[in-house]
């Protein structure tokens, strides 16, 4: 059994770790992305379905094609940070089940209910935009989720060819903890949750 984590490692993941809007003129290497996803894919999914794809917009061009899709309180922090994450979700993610999930068919499951499949996917890829959150962090980079993006734009730019379909964008880098908003509220144990 795994002892809990201690009082730093929970502040740098939840307690102290905050949400950046405005980052440091410090890159993000690709080393540090493909660490990132290392942990990342390790997080459970349903049938280890891992129907989460990344794409890791870095290049200035790459900010341009995003523009347009984005709304307008999440343009200038989206142009201004490092990386921008776009989680996405592949489709057809149960063509990797034979693999994934050697223990049953698994991929019929998916192939027999369209409807099953899109759900599947869309709750696992937001299951791993959270574990990209967390390993960010654990890494010591900072994140900034939004959902103010025009998903069928994002579609068109940059996944007209595999098919993938936008969950979130997720700007990755160095934030500039100066220019962080106040600690928001949080609800109360008594206010969330229900003992059964």
């Amino acid at each position: 059994m795994a002892e809990p984590l201690n009082s730093e490692a929970l502040d740098i993941l939840f307690t102290s770790a905050r949400t950046h809007n405005s980052w440091l003129n410090k890159p993000v290497s690709d080393t540090q992305l493909a660490e990132i996803y290392q942990l990342v894919r390790m997080g459970p999914t349903s049938a280890n379905c891992s129907p989460a794809r990344f794409l890791f917009v870095r290049s200035a061009e790459g900010k341009e094609k995003l523009r347009p899709t984005l709304s307008s309180g999440n343009l200038e922090k989206t142009m201004a940070a490092p990386v921008t994450a776009i989680v996405a979700w592949d489709p057809l993610f149960y063509d990797a089940l034979p693999t994934l999930f050697p223990h049953a068919d698994a991929r019929s499951w998916f192939t027999s209910s369209p409807e099953l499949a899109e759900e599947t996917a869309f709750r696992n890829s937001s299951l791993q935009a959270a574990y990209l959150i967390s390993a960010c962090r654990a890494l010591g980079l900072d994140t900034g989720p939004m959902s103010g993006f025009d998903r069928a734009k994002v579609d068109a730019a940059f996944f007209a060819d595999s098919g993938w379909k936008s969950n979130l964008l997720i700007n990755i880098g160095y934030g500039d903890s100066s220019k962080v908003y106040g600690r928001l509220p949080r609800l109360d144990f008594t206010d969330a949750c229900v003992l059964g």
